[in-house]
């Protein structure tokens, strides 16, 4: 529990870590992304003070080194329309021409644009020239705005798959433990169903009465069912073609004999036979497992059903109970590992149920009906073969 604890507190530590990290690139992105804008600003306020130098200035003198540099050495990248005061366009530069040549209107449509990047810069000559000079953000301001968002999704998408390989190496963790602790208990129960085997004979040659032996042989034999049925958890089972019309109805027949009395059984199966790939111990073991759900969840009396229908190339197997239903939430909860809704129980059942029929028979479990206070139907999906 201690070292539960103290793994609990380190993830903790490594998202919020995360999380600090995260907002301080963050951070400095936006801080960074503001300095590269107002050095822009002051580059555009520049370029404005040595047009309105060179408009001033004699056309036989020569520029000043300022408007040199801004006009010719100091090319500036970034998108520029300047207007006159009535808001006609009267010269741009950094702006693809070719588009311009394809859509006259393409120039008015860019001058909209940028008007959301940046307020306007005044350009005054003498009093008589009132014009403005819109600029957007250069290529890689732009980037820059999109810095932040790249990170965080590669973050998220690298925390992804952290998560699933971290849940896919837990996931084969537990598979482990179960089959180890499937196959202790298979060894652990077969010496003592050893002896119960020698005690029948004995029983049997003191003439004790034969309708007895039979029931305690058939115990016996359930016994060493389920055995072999811990043993084949953990390795890949045999698959045979079986009449699961049979099958159900043996492990059908078997259950009610040992159930209370209190609960009324019904069986609905075609009569003809219904071919599947199947291994009738762990199949069997599925069925037990729903139907002994289904009794405890109506605590013990009410009705169950077990219904089997082709359809197309699936056989459809339900376990129909009148218990307390479960709630929609939990409709695959209720397959994962250790959860159970019982005061006693490691809430395995279902998830080995699940197991079984998925991954050993390529099929599917599902709980396909549920309302609360009236019951719940558990539906088991096979391929059927010829």
């Amino acid at each position: 529990m201690l070292f539960e604890d103290q793994k609990t507190i380190t993830r903790r530590i490594i998202i919020v870590c995360s999380f600090i990290v995260v907002v301080l690139i963050v951070w400095n992105t936006n801080s960074l992304f503001r300095i590269m804008k107002t050095e822009e600003r002051v580059k555009m306020e520049g370029w404005a003070v040595a047009q309105h130098e060179i408009q001033r200035q004699d056309p036989d003198e020569d520029i000043s080194e300022l408007a040199y540099w801004y006009t010719v050495r100091g090319k500036l990248s970034s998108p520029m329309i300047i207007v006159d005061k009535n808001d006609s366009i009267v010269g741009y530069d950094n702006i693809d021409t070719l588009k311009i040549a394809k859509d006259p209107n393409y120039i008015y449509k860019m001058l909209e644009r940028i008007k959301k990047d940046n307020e306007p810069i005044k350009i005054e000559y003498d009093n008589f020239l009132n014009q403005r000079l819109y600029y957007g953000n250069s290529s890689l301001l732009k980037k820059l705005t999109y810095f932040p968002i790249a990170l965080v999704l590669i973050i998220v998408l690298f925390a992804t798959v952290t998560y699933f390989f971290y849940r896919t190496s837990k996931i084969s963790e537990q598979n482990k433990l179960w089959a180890g602790m499937a196959k202790e208990t298979a060894h652990q129960i077969g010496t003592p169903l050893s002896s119960l085997l020698g005690w029948i004979e004995i029983l049997r040659s003191q003439n004790v009465e034969e309708s007895t032996l039979v029931e305690i042989n058939k115990d016996v034999e359930r016994l060493q069912t389920i055995t072999e049925r811990f043993s084949q958890i953990g390795s890949i089972p045999k698959l045979e073609r079986t009449n699961i019309i049979a099958e159900t109805t043996n492990t059908f027949n078997y259950l009610k004999m040992r159930s209370s009395k209190l609960i009324t059984f019904e069986l609905q199966v075609p009569e003809d036979f219904i071919y599947v790939n199947l291994n009738s111990q762990l199949y069997s073991w599925t069925i037990e497992n729903l139907v002994k759900n289904a009794i405890d969840a109506m605590k013990g009396k009410g009705l169950l059903r077990v219904v089997a229908r082709l359809s197309d190339k699936e056989v459809k197997i339900k376990i129909i109970d009148t218990g307390k239903g479960i709630p929609r939430s939990q409709f695959n909860q209720i397959f994962e590992p250790g959860f159970t809704s019982k005061k006693r129980g490691w809430g395995l059942g279902l998830s080995l149920a699940k197991r079984i029929i998925e991954d050993y028979h390529q099929g599917k479990l599902r709980v396909s009906h549920s309302e609360i206070g009236k019951g719940t139907t558990m539906e088991i999906v096979l391929n059927v073969i010829a």
